[in-house]
């Protein structure tokens, strides 16, 4: 179905259609809705989703259900004040952010420049790294800050909800076109960071809870995703993250490692 859409004439008017924003505000309000309720069970089925690790279970909503927030020691927060935690649930590969050169998200070349929308703090990170950690609709959809520190601004660029399957990024450019909002951060052991949020085919609403100044710590909630498979980018300066061994490999040979939030992906370095 989704190749249909985005390799036939037809396919791609239907495609503009359902990637305008109206479409998945609708799609919000309805999962929004107590009509979406009986949509939750045959999911958990389906995905095969263990709902014990829920700290409720009396969803009203499909999107109550889907934003739950998880008992406290179902992703417990790694304890080493210098390990980079996954903000997230989901798969991982890290790429290198060379000096005029892109970057492969979704097997898609994309410059830090058009994914900041901003040149100048896209030079900022040059010779760091770029980890990208995919969500897909079965994962939990919250996510944390990876480090103690300070959240100096939060920058939100609006753009045409393209799914973030593969299909998709082989014909589009999807991290380019997405709705995606992003914070810079200054942490305790790591440096600056970027941390963007990026939204996917009717995933339009990425809930924040800070959009300005916040002092946070690692493993404080950051907000969430609606319902959808989504996306999170995290940049890192040049010479402050050591990866663990096992997702630098992976990620050299183009693969994904699969990591749960609270994890520890790596270790920070304070100069």
């Amino acid at each position: 179905m989704l190749t249909w859409l985005y390799d036939s004439v037809t396919g791609r008017r239907i495609l503009r259609l359902l990637t305008a924003p109206w479409i998945s505000r609708a799609a919000g309000r309805f999962m929004d809705s107590r009509l979406s309720k009986p949509v939750i069970k045959p999911f958990i089925r389906a995905k095969g989703i263990d709902v014990t690790e829920a700290a409720d279970g009396d969803w009203q909503s499909f999107n109550a259900f889907f934003t739950r927030p998880l008992k406290a020691e179902a992703r417990p927060v790694d304890p080493d004040p210098e390990a980079f935690i996954s903000p997230c649930d989901g798969y991982l590969k890290a790429q290198p952010i060379e000096a005029g050169v892109s970057i492969t998200v979704k097997d898609v070349p994309y410059t830090i420049a058009e994914l900041l929308r901003s040149e100048g703090l896209a030079k900022h990170f040059e010779g760091g790294t770029c980890l990208v950690f995919r969500l897909t609709p079965t994962d939990y959809h919250r996510y944390v800050y990876p480090d103690d520190g300070m959240q100096l601004y939060v920058r939100r660029i609006e753009g045409v909800l393209h799914t973030v399957q593969p299909v998709a990024t082989e014909r589009t450019d999807v991290f380019v076109q997405n709705s995606r909002e992003y914070s810079l951060l200054r942490t305790e052991h790591g440096g600056w960071m970027v941390m963007m949020e990026v939204g996917a085919l009717l995933v339009g609403r990425i809930c924040n809870l800070y959009q300005s100044r916040h002092r946070f710590v690692r493993g404080e909630e950051k907000g969430w995703f609606e319902f959808g498979g989504s996306t999170i980018v995290v940049l890192t300066e040049k010479g402050r993250l050591d990866l663990r061994e096992d997702i630098k490999k992976a990620s050299a040979l183009g693969e994904e490692t699969r990591v749960l939030q609270g994890e520890r992906t790596g270790t920070l370095h304070s100069f």
